[in-house]
């Protein structure tokens, strides 16, 4: 008994042209909600089956970041097209199998150079390539690598395909220069946003509403999907970049900093773990937690977890009963960050001092320093920033307070 299925009611409006597409580049920018990852995923499942010489390689920034994205997102695809019992889903390794055939999903991640360029399949050939949240890709040269690792002569009616689905958080990023600035008969780049996803609740839109009256900047990226306007940036000083911590610890004169931002409803929790190489006035961020809804004892519990335990950690000082109790957690070595007059602008001249490196895994800190600008009234840039995309930086300059004090902790 065959199944069949309609593909348009799965789908969706607002992406014919994305689906019937076969040029070298699909670029998609778009908002929270626009449904870009889940059409892309389920496009990938319903053309493998479709072309069963055809294999797909999914690249993010960071591959541990692959499975509760884009590998679960194609689980979901399989279901919701009713061929999950025709895939085969692997965790070690990351893959998944088309039964019938043997073509394969490829998961990589570009913190592990080695384990692209060796890729091969065992059946027909390597057509298609998705990047998810490409944005996180700061290194255009990066891309290069991927994009010209799809290659080779393909069987009559194949075509080779690179797609690129992300948040559109800054417009200095190279992804605007490279497919929207630049006509070409070859790439296709759209913008997308919820308006086009029937399948939100009302609560859902009612989010989006509330965005658009109280924070228009950021409906304009999150809901619009429109480019942020990075004019003013407050941080120019800084790039994404991989680094061993542990060399960077042990350098001459290198400290380890620590900072936590409260959230709970409307903000997120924001804790940042960095290095400071005082000598070369340097700054590596290693690690970072952001998460909303966050109890002072799961705060604890995350630094513990991710084995902060121990560590001098500074935190909003707004929050004394707060820091009590995580203390009371046993993170014994919390204090409150000192505040005062002007202490927001004294802190951002302090770390702008220093040449700041972002791990490539710290994607919200990165986030962060691409938007958080400097306000503006009546046209003229003042000397305070934004009340946004700051959560990471407040927490930042908790964490770096005291960097220029003799005799701070090293490494």
């Amino acid at each position: 008994m065959s199944l069949k299925i309609n593909i348009s009611e799965k789908i969706g409006k607002g992406y014919r042209t994305f689906w019937n597409y076969k040029g070298r580049y699909r670029v998609v920018k778009g908002g929270r909600g626009s449904k870009k990852s889940t059409t892309t995923a389920q496009w990938i499942i319903y053309n493998m089956m479709k072309y069963p010489l055809a294999n797909t390689l999914v690249i993010r920034r960071v591959f541990n970041t692959h499975k509760d994205s884009t590998y679960t997102q194609l689980k979901w695809a399989c279901n919701n097209l009713c061929v999950s019992h025709l895939w085969h889903f692997s965790k070690s390794p990351l893959e998944a199998t088309y039964i019938p055939t043997g073509q394969k999903i490829l998961f990589r991640g570009l913190d592990d150079p080695m384990s692209i360029t060796s890729i091969t399949v065992e059946v027909g050939h390597l057509c298609w390539c998705w990047f998810e949240e490409a944005f996180q890709v700061m290194n255009e040269d990066d891309f290069n690598k991927i994009d010209m690792s799809i290659r080779g002569e393909l069987p009559q009616g194949y075509f080779k395909q690179l797609t690129l689905t992300f948040n559109p958080w800054s417009e200095k990023h190279w992804l605007k220069m490279r497919f929207f600035d630049c006509k070409s008969n070859n790439v296709l780049a759209l913008t997308t946003n919820y308006m086009c996803n029937e399948f939100l609740g009302e609560d859902d839109i009612a989010i989006f509403n509330e965005m658009k009256v109280k924070n228009p900047r950021r409906f304009k990226i999150e809901g619009l999907g429109e480019w942020g306007i990075a004019e003013g940036l407050v941080f120019n000083n800084f790039e994404s970049m991989d680094f061993d911590v542990s060399d960077i610890s042990k350098r001459p004169d290198t400290v380890s900093v620590f900072g936590l931002d409260f959230g709970y409803t409307n903000d997120p929790t924001a804790f940042i773990a960095a290095l400071v190489d005082k000598k070369n006035s340097e700054i590596y961020i290693f690690d970072e937690f952001y998460q909303k809804a966050m109890t002072n004892k799961d705060i604890a519990d995350m630094i513990k977890y991710k084995g902060y335990g121990k560590e001098r950690i500074k935190a909003d000082c707004a929050e004394p009963k707060s820091i009590d109790e995580i203390r009371h957690f046993g993170i014994r070595r919390i204090k409150a960050a000192r505040k005062g007059k002007d202490s927001i602008l004294f802190g951002i001249q302090r770390i702008q001092n220093y040449k700041i490196y972002v791990h490539p895994r710290c994607e919200n800190t990165l986030i962060e320093l691409s938007n958080y600008v400097w306000s503006t009234k009546e046209g003229q840039v003042s000397n305070k920033p934004i009340d946004e995309y700051n959560h990471l930086m407040d927490a930042l300059r908790y964490a770096t307070e005291d960097i220029d004090k003799k005799g701070l902790r090293t490494f």
